[in-house]
């Protein structure tokens, strides 16, 4: 399922690819994509770090993490809409933690839309316990805004 992905840092490169993907994944919700300036301004700041899934020469999915002392946030993950359900999201998550894990963390932290099933269940599946809520904090057009859940996962 997931034997032919390859994953490899994000280099300036890869910065309008990256790019891409959060705002095909995001702005469909609501939300506003990242640009390449947002992930380069990111990516310079330290203890982050930006993940870029290929596979077959296609951009499949992108995840942005950051580390500071003992705490973790994951930032953001994005996978290709034609792509989704195959183990990408999965892939990057679990290079999340691995990474956060080997950076000295022992707690990974997320937010993500309570209106997001797919993501719940994969963070939920991964054994993220939700530890507080952050009430009309993403935008949806045409709707109320959804809820941002706050989410925690124990690495050591």
């Amino acid at each position: 399922m997931s034997g032919g992905f390859l994953l490899h840092s994000v280099r300036a490169i890869d910065l309008d690819r990256a790019a891409r993907l959060h705002g095909e994944a995001f702005e469909p919700m609501g939300e506003r994509g990242w640009t390449r300036a947002d992930l380069a301004g990111l990516l310079a700041s330290p203890g982050t770090v930006g993940l870029l899934l290929t596979e077959a020469g296609s951009d499949i999915g992108m995840a942005i993490c950051r580390v500071v002392g003992e705490e973790a946030e994951l930032l953001a993950i994005a996978v290709d809409r034609g792509h989704r359900r195959r183990g990408a999201a999965r892939r990057l998550l679990d290079a999340v933690v691995e990474r956060a894990r080997a950076d000295g963390a022992g707690t990974l932290f997320l937010e993500v839309g309570a209106d997001n099933p797919g993501a719940l269940a994969l963070y939920g599946s991964t054994g993220f316990e939700a530890v507080g809520r952050r009430a009309g904090y993403y935008p949806r057009p045409g709707r109320p805004a959804a809820d941002a859940l706050v989410m925690r996962l124990t690495l050591s």
